[in-house]
């Protein structure tokens, strides 16, 4: 469409690390429900080469490892994949399992893995790994989200106040739009003003709008018709948010 490629794994890297908290409350209650999240949480992402170290370089995943605290007082290890790419992947359940043993082989406690998936293909939900061999039997089941899920409950998206409704639209927009730019600006434009409208801090304002403007990408010409649009619209609330 724009002669770019979307980069969509630096965006999600970074929203789950500042939305943490959130990110487990809109995708994975279960998990969240189970965290003390009055006591700190720690991302720990060299945990990940120790985990893989002869891991293909340039996959389109995101990984993030983060160490929390459990309401019953034990420390815990929370595992988090992000198909960002979105393409099939005949591995996905078997590297789930790998990363499980080994993070909870090297540190002994219990582990919380966790994937959403961003592929475009509706019936691939990859949420278990096992095999068995002389009586013997293994295996990992695990959570997932599905993005493709919250196109059917758009209206849902729309009225929650937390951050990952707005994450979801744009990334779901983001590829609906991939072919029509003129198509992409109006929803970036109704995003971004979606972020003044649902009451949230200057800051979160902020951080949100980095995240639609990365993954959005315009084309020259229309890329400076929205900052111009932005600008005049945002000067109603007080200021553009990328300022």
């Amino acid at each position: 469409m724009t002669g770019q490629l979307t980069d969509y794994d630096s965006p999600w890297k970074e929203v789950i690390e500042l939305y943490f908290p959130h990110f487990l409350e809109f995708f994975f209650t279960q998990a969240y429900a189970e965290i003390d999240w009055t006591r700190p949480y720690e991302f720990l992402d060299t945990e990940l080469q120790q985990l893989e170290p002869d891991a293909e370089i340039g996959r389109r995943l995101v990984d993030k490892v983060a160490k929390v605290w459990l309401l019953d007082g034990e420390e815990a290890w929370v595992l988090v994949h992000v198909e960002v790419q979105g393409q099939y992947d005949s591995q996905f359940a078997e590297r789930m399992y790998t990363y499980n043993y080994r993070l909870f082989d090297r540190h002994k406690k219990r582990v919380i893995s966790l994937a959403v998936l961003a592929d475009e293909q509706a019936n691939w939900r990859p949420s278990s790994y096992s095999y068995q061999l002389g009586g013997c039997r293994v295996s990992l089941e695990f959570p997932v989200a599905k993005l493709l899920d919250y196109e059917q409950g758009w209206e849902t998206l729309e009225q929650t106040t937390n951050p990952f409704g707005v994450i979801v639209m744009a990334h779901l927009k983001t590829k609906a739009t991939q072919r029509n730019p003129e198509n992409r600006l109006q929803w970036k434009l109704s995003l971004v003003r979606r972020l003044y409208e649902r009451g949230y801090s200057r800051e979160d304002i902020r951080e949100l709008f980095r995240f639609i403007d990365w993954i959005m990408v315009l084309p020259k010409e229309l890329a400076l018709s929205f900052k111009t649009e932005v600008r005049r619209g945002a000067s109603c609330f007080g200021g553009s948010p990328s300022d």
